[in-house]
């Protein structure tokens, strides 16, 4: 495995210093937070290192040689919109630009692009999978073109009112991954493992590598902290962040030694980037650099790298 850091974090760096920033701190990859331009809807939304609407054969060329001279690569482009928004408007806009960030990963050499697969909120499951069925042949097909995966995150996407009643991602449980699999039976379509999300939703983190060994493709180290008096007095069905709390890597309820021993009995040797989200480490650059390092010394006793 190759250890990286999602970039979204270094929200006050250009491209270059992000890449300094990781590198310095030892990291080997980034997964490269690129959207669009404008005002961010969402805490880690709205980053962008790398401006897809001008990426140029020039400015291609540069962003690669940038990396090699810091001996960093890129895992993947990400962009985590909601594709399948309720604003037919807002869904035409993220589609085309998602198609942008696949052409950039084309031609910068990059091999997957991290996403959501999107949800309409007010529809139901079953809805839903209709819509997927609908949208997104056309983005696989697009993406098989030009030779890039698209990784779907499992995050809900449900964690306060404006996400309220559905959550904005419905590629959320290995339920509905099978069944989202079943209707877009396309090799390009994979997931990008984030054990953190299925801790909160009470679902079994280690179980799911094993059945969907060969869909992962990209893996995200995340940390989340449940407050179990929080949770016996609000229940499920409040709102996430009630009872729970994103945290760096050591710092919650996950099993790191079983996570990433799991990913060793699978054969995992792809990119595991680290994403902070961490409220604890926010205020300074310097704390946020606290938690680049923290999290990168946790993990590294399981890894070799």
């Amino acid at each position: 495995m190759k250890l990286g850091l999602v970039s979204a974090i270094l929200d006050t760096c250009d491209f270059e210093k992000a890449v300094d920033t990781a590198a310095g701190v030892g990291y080997q990859c980034l997964e490269l937070a690129c959207w669009p331009s404008g005002k961010a809807e969402r805490r880690y939304a709205g980053v962008s290192h790398l401006n897809v609407d001008e990426l140029t054969d020039e400015k291609a060329a540069y962003v690669k040689e940038y990396l090699a001279e810091k001996h960093m690569e890129l895992s993947a482009l990400a962009f985590y919109p909601n594709t399948l928004d309720h604003d037919l408007e807002k869904r035409a806009f993220q589609i085309a630009h998602l198609k942008k960030v696949i052409a950039a990963a084309a031609k910068l050499g990059v091999s997957t692009v991290t996403t959501f697969i999107g949800r309409d909120q007010y529809k139901t499951v079953e809805e839903n999978l209709e819509i997927v069925a609908r949208e997104w042949p056309p983005i696989l097909e697009y993406a098989q073109e030009m030779g890039v995966r698209i990784a779907i995150e499992n995050c809900p996407m449900l964690f306060g009112p404006d996400q309220w009643p559905g959550g904005q991602n419905l590629m959320t449980t290995p339920v509905i991954w099978r069944q989202v699999f079943q209707i877009l039976p396309y090799e390009n379509l994979g997931i990008n493992y984030d054990p953190s999300h299925f801790v909160w939703q009470m679902v079994d983190y280690i179980r799911p590598l094993y059945e969907f060994k060969d869909k992962i493709f990209h893996v995200h180290f995340k940390d989340i902290k449940l407050y179990p008096e929080k949770l016996r007095e609000a229940g499920t069905m409040s709102y996430p962040l009630s009872y729970m709390s994103p945290k760096l890597p050591g710092l919650g309820d996950v099993d790191w030694g079983k996570f990433i021993s799991a990913l060793t009995d699978i054969g995992y040797d792809g990119y595991a980037c680290v994403e902070v989200e961490d409220r604890a480490f926010e205020g300074s650059f310097e704390k946020v650099v606290d938690s680049l390092v923290l999290s990168k010394k946790y993990i590294s006793q399981f890894m070799v790298y």
